[in-house]
């Protein structure tokens, strides 16, 4: 009977990347994550969207990349040593690489460790977190990686 209970509870864990951005913790499901990348010269595309923030050469593969603090209504960028850019490998839309101000930890949640978020706040439109994981004091908040890559009107 224990292996029963072993194996289930194999199927509800899930790997984060835990990353910072302002003073806040945001998981991203590590299953989505195609590589992490020092912060690199990035080329501007005229008449994108302000979070937009251009395109890098990623050994020889084009891939745009998008500011999170920008796509969230937060305060600008500001580019340190630490500043990382996570590479999303998404089926039908490709690689898009997020601006991340620091790549902190990998931690492993079980589902009770994984809080959903209310019903109000999913019903806004512009919700990108669909969890808060607990990791002893700590909450990180868990993203919703097809919210943030939809393209949607400002």
């Amino acid at each position: 009977m224990a292996e029963n209970r072993i194996e289930t509870s194999e199927k509800d864990i899930k790997q984060y990347i835990v990353a910072r951005i302002g003073n806040e913790k945001y998981g991203v499901d590590i299953g989505y994550i195609d590589n992490i990348v020092r912060m690199q010269k990035i080329t501007r595309v005229p008449k994108s969207q302000a979070y937009f923030k251009g395109i890098i050469n990623l050994r020889g593969e084009i891939v745009p990349v998008m500011s999170i603090r920008t796509k969230m209504g937060l305060e600008d960028d500001v580019f340190t040593n630490a500043t990382r850019i996570i590479i999303l490998k998404i089926e039908e839309k490709g690689s898009l690489g997020i601006i991340v101000d620091e790549v902190c930890e990998v931690v492993t949640l079980t589902s009770e460790q994984i809080d959903p978020v209310g019903n109000d706040a999913k019903n806004t439109k512009d919700t990108f977190i669909n969890g808060i994981g607990k990791n002893g004091d700590s909450l990180i908040s868990l993203f919703e990686i097809n919210a943030i890559i939809e393209e949607k009107e400002q």
